[in-house]
């Protein structure tokens, strides 16, 4: 293998910004491991004893979640930085794949009897992908970075392979540990002793490439949005309530959309192209992507349990879930339109407020008059939004 080659690998940072098709079909994983999420935490608050084990139940599928999502985050970073055109990164791409796969089937049951399957699959993705990229990269500059990730994420399967073997009681601390240690580590750039550390905001990649992958990412939960809301309502009697609750639900998946790329959404590929450093945007969009698809998904697992009991009984989880997930979202539309225009947009950070304070008042109502409290608050950022079009220019932050 040649130093030529080696170079090869790297995407030109000025090739098409296009997802290839080979991306999106990963992203079909994804959209599986996306529904076991929510159904798992759905399960647990449909439960047959109300608010059995509601904190520890919404701790673990936050943990699945944030696990999925730097699994699939790191892939985005891959395909960005190294060429999808290449077999070596497809047959890397598609490895992933398979164990994202693996990991969404073990899921439901990875805190017990699937335990070493998950936590084996889990290191062999996080550990394997920068591994075959540094014995790819031989003597080429960019092996120090693959090389310095390599380390942090052989320290982090420490506690994976030690969580499998140990008690159910004490596994979901010593994950949760080891999960904390790889986000600690891309945060920090991966420092090791001597060969420094290499922050992903200072990183030559294709921005626009990249933040388009984070587009289509929002787009699956938009998608896992209406999945839900179609299998629930066609499995319901479709009374009254049930219809309104149906309608609802989609319109607030279409105020989700309309607000994300009404404006900093839309405006994000034009502000990363022109941004002296493109990765710092791009390390920007990562968290802030995060919290939009976090809002999102907690969001849909109320849409079912809305639709399935339109006027079931009263709940703080649910009130929490209907409006905590539009809130996270509009606090993550409002750090990206700082990002992006360089100024607060007050309106959603308001929004976001009146959604949290009124969760006490959501609890002591059916889950439908949740639902239209969540659907109206975002609807009139909606309106306010229109009060600045999407032509603005981006700024700076």
């Amino acid at each position: 293998m040649s130093h030529t080659w080696t170079g090869r690998l790297l995407r030109d940072p000025v090739a098409a910004p296009r997802a290839a098709f080979l991306e999106l079909f990963f992203d079909l994983a994804f959209v599986f491991a996306l529904t076991r999420v929510a159904q798992r935490l759905i399960d647990e608050l449909d439960a047959s004893e109300p608010e059995r084990n509601v904190l520890a139940s919404a701790a673990e599928t936050l943990f699945f979640f944030l696990a999925l999502w730097l699994i699939w985050m790191l892939a985005a970073w891959v395909t960005s930085l190294y060429d999808p055109a290449l077999a070596f990164v497809q047959a890397l791409v598609i490895a992933v794949m398979l164990g994202a796969l693996i990991l969404a089937v073990t899921m439901p049951r990875a805190f017990g009897a699937r335990a070493a399957v998950f936590a084996g699959t889990y290191v062999a993705i996080q550990l394997g992908r920068p591994l075959a990229l540094t014995l790819a990269l031989r003597r080429h500059p960019r092996r120090l970075v693959t090389l310095r990730i390599t380390i942090w994420t052989a320290v982090a399967a420490v506690p994976w392979l030690v969580g499998a073997v140990s008690s159910e009681h004490a596994r979901p601390a010593v994950w949760a540990g080891a999960l904390a240690i790889e986000y600690v580590g891309f945060a920090l750039g991966w420092p090791i002793p001597r060969l420094g550390a290499s922050r992903v905001n200072q990183w030559v990649i294709n921005g626009v490439h990249l933040v388009e992958r984070y587009q289509q990412v929002f787009l699956i939960a938009l998608g896992e949005a209406i999945l839900v809301v179609g299998l629930t309502s066609s499995a319901s009697p479709f009374t009254p309530v049930e219809i309104a609750a149906f309608v609802i639900a989609f319109a607030i998946t279409v105020l989700f959309w309309r607000i994300y790329f009404h404006r900093a959404g839309h405006r994000l590929p034009t502000a990363v192209r022109d941004a002296p450093s493109p990765a710092r945007l791009g390390e920007m969009a990562t968290y802030n992507h995060l919290v939009t698809v976090a809002g999102v998904l907690i969001t849909t697992v109320g849409f079912e349990l809305v639709i399935a009991h339109p006027t079931g009984e009263r709940t703080y989880p649910l009130a929490v879930i209907l409006m905590g997930g539009p809130a996270l979202f509009l606090l993550a539309q409002a750090w990206a339109d700082h990002a992006v225009f360089g100024r607060h947009s007050v309106h959603r950070l308001v929004g976001a407020l009146v959604l949290a304070a009124a969760v006490p008042v959501g609890a002591r109502l059916p889950g439908l008059a949740v639902l239209v409290t969540a659907a109206l608050a975002l609807t009139v950022v909606a309106v306010l939004d229109t009060r600045t079009g999407p032509a603005e220019a981006p700024g700076r932050p």
